[in-house]
């Protein structure tokens, strides 16, 4: 499990409002998207193609990185959300999110 104080910095902290900002945000860059979740504890793993595989707390998401913009689109920002949501827990999230504020 991943300390809460896992050291997150103010872009990832800003990245991590962005993705659980509503309505959801269409301006969120991939490269930020895949930095926080490395700063998370995450892991990642190289597809084919576009495809990227992530492991964050044992759970498994597979992503597509937008192309040819760097936007990452409102549908894979909702994923990225459930995907962040399962793995760390909707109060370690919470938690996380109001640490900056």
């Amino acid at each position: 499990m991943v300390p809460l104080n896992m050291g997150l910095n103010s872009k990832h902290q800003k990245t991590l409002q962005q993705i659980f900002q509503e309505p959801v945000k269409s301006d969120v860059l991939w490269k930020d998207v895949e930095k926080l979740i490395l700063a998370l504890g995450g892991q990642q793993f190289e597809g084919r193609g576009s495809r990227v595989r992530f492991r964050l707390e044992e759970r498994l998401a597979v992503f597509h990185r937008p192309h040819p913009k760097p936007h990452t689109d409102k549908g894979a920002l909702k994923s990225v959300r459930k995907f962040l949501i399962n793995a760390l827990g909707e109060k370690r999230l919470k938690i996380i999110l109001e640490k900056k504020k």
